[in-house]
């Protein structure tokens, strides 16, 4: 497959994408036709499925088509990749640290939900203070009854 031209509708085929989609990669510079027929129809070289796959990757880290652009752009300057690899290298630890920082705010999340999950269990009523039923109380003594006593008087 290494000197075969590939046509548009192949290269849309083998990456679930439309042929609007690799006509649109080319036209922000992602891929290039190597040549045109008659019909002025698209031949692409094979070497384009190897960055349609980096694109599908880099678009899976939630990079856009312009940063991804950049990133050939990058690739291009420094032909070595080392680079790219750097770059890349750091957009992973940074996607890890987010994803760990949700992680962290789920666990969180996570532990109100399971004092609640207590706090309700604890509770004879639906509509009493939890003040007066819990064993700890996060209204610090701010107790809803006393509240509706008040206005009461």
């Amino acid at each position: 497959m290494t000197d075969q031209l590939l046509k548009i509708g192949e290269l849309a085929s083998l990456f679930g994408v439309t042929a609007r989609t690799i006509r649109y990669y080319e036209e922000l510079g992602l891929i290039e036709a190597s040549n045109r027929t008659e019909g002025l129809h698209r031949r692409y070289p094979s070497d384009v499925i190897i960055r349609l796959k980096r694109i599908g990757e880099l678009k899976s880290l939630g990079l856009t088509l312009g940063q991804i652009r950049e990133f050939f752009i990058l690739c291009a300057e420094d032909p070595s990749g080392e680079r790219c690899r750097l770059l890349l290298l750091q957009i992973y630890e940074d996607q890890k640290e987010e994803e760990m920082a949700k992680i962290r705010e789920a666990q969180q999340h996570i532990a109100r939900i399971e004092k609640n999950i207590v706090a309700t269990k604890e509770k004879k009523s639906f509509f009493s203070c939890p003040g007066e039923e819990c064993e700890t109380c996060d209204l610090d003594g701010f107790c809803l009854d006393s509240v509706y006593n008040h206005d009461k008087e």
